[in-house]
């Protein structure tokens, strides 16, 4: 497996970012990545330095989700949560996302896409939030770094899932 591509970040309307990543790898191995909370806590960490003690989903249409992230040097937590809307395995997942102590305000409607071509896969991530000043704000906040960073990490997760197939 080789690495796919880099992250793309772009703003298709007013209220929404969408990012995209092209991964080398079938597009169910991505979906459980996504998807199954022990997988999930290995990649999903943003910056170095953070991990996940709490990870949990319900993979269900009405289930919910909760991650809990850790500074491990500062000892600081970030907790975010919604409810799956609609769950399409292993091709779509809609959800809510919520921040516990928000750090934008509201809450955002997720659409996560996997399409698979020729045994690489496209993850579309669209986030719709409440207004166009939370849309900027985020943007300005440094989450795609994070973001790359963590699909970086989910890039060698791949790659380990698939060396053991």
């Amino acid at each position: 497996m080789t690495k796919a591509g880099a992250l793309v970040v772009t703003t298709p309307s007013d209220r929404e970012i969408l990012m995209t990543r092209v991964f080398g790898a079938p597009r169910q191995l991505v979906f459980d990545a996504f998807t199954k909370p022990d997988l999930v806590r290995r990649w999903l960490l943003g910056p170095d330095g953070w991990t996940m003690p709490v990870c949990e989903i319900d993979l269900r249409v009405g289930g919910r989700y909760r991650y809990v992230w850790r500074n491990e040097k500062s000892g600081k937590e970030m907790a975010t949560g919604g409810v799956f809307r609609d769950v399409a395995a292993p091709a779509r997942l809609v959800n809510t996302e919520k921040f516990e102590d928000p750090w934008y305000p509201g809450e955002a409607i997720v659409t996560t896409t996997f399409e698979e071509e020729r045994g690489r896969t496209t993850v579309r991530q669209s986030m719709r939030l409440e207004s166009r000043e939370i849309r900027d704000g985020i943007l300005k906040s440094g989450m795609e770094s994070g973001v790359e960073r963590s699909y970086e990490r989910l890039e060698e997760e791949l790659a380990a899932q698939e060396a053991k197939r």
